[in-house]
């Protein structure tokens, strides 16, 4: 129950706002100059530990997963994804709208969630490659950090070098949000509620991603 716990505190309004910059860390950001390693290291890191919709498909990722080399394999498929359109975007400067782009990692929830409880299965037959859609899924979720890094306009001056650090950080926000997870999940594994409730927990997990789509749905609407 504790997982269930976990994912009602995320589904509260305020996790809209996951990709929300404080006021400290805006006024850094725009007036950034030259390779500023760690603190670039700092803000990636802070920023995937209070990015409630890339943990909640992170979530949905391995909440059935059991051996730790397929726990390695899909986050390092998603690792590969999101870090490959975070820079490009960035770099490229590719414009994505926010809305759209946020809209669509709310689906990726969405998707991850109706996986679990067997949905395709049922509607096709078969599930979509689980792989791939990961891969595909963190492509998206890279454009999401590269979008919101953008609204920043950091000068050209040490950029891809920041970049790596954010994208450091992100990494071990990453990981040290998803130890906390997995804490949680092996534990509720040891009790027969694991089973019991994961049909209600994937159900939820649905419904927050639903609450995403719909909140940058209505954003992009009256943008």
């Amino acid at each position: 129950m504790g997982l269930l716990v976990l994912l009602a505190v995320l589904m509260v309004p305020e996790m809209a706002f996951a990709h929300g910059v404080d006021d400290k860390t805006r006024v850094f950001l725009e007036n950034n100059t030259g390779v500023q390693f760690i603190p670039f290291l700092y803000i990636g890191a802070k920023h995937m530990v209070t990015g409630y919709d890339h943990l909640l498909f992170l979530l949905g990722v391995i909440f059935f997963l059991y051996r730790p080399k397929d726990i390695l394999l899909y986050v390092s498929m998603f690792t590969i994804g999101h870090s490959l359109t975070l820079l490009f975007g960035v770099i490229a400067d590719v414009g994505v709208n926010a809305h759209i782009i946020d809209a669509i990692i709310g689906l990726s929830v969405v998707y991850k969630g109706f996986d679990n409880l067997g949905g395709f299965k049922r509607l096709l037959g078969h599930s979509p490659n689980p792989k791939i859609a990961v891969l595909i899924f963190g492509l998206f979720h890279g454009f999401g950090l590269a979008t919101k890094i953008q609204e920043f306009s950091l000068p050209q001056d040490g950029l891809f070098t920041n970049l790596i650090a954010f994208n450091i950080g992100v990494e071990l926000g990453q990981f040290t949000a998803l130890a906390f997870i997995l804490l949680i999940i092996s534990y509720w594994r040891r009790h027969k509620s694991f089973l019991k409730f994961s049909t209600t927990t994937n159900t939820l997990l649905m419904s927050a991603g639903f609450m995403l789509m719909g909140y940058q749905l209505v954003g992009f609407a009256v943008s």
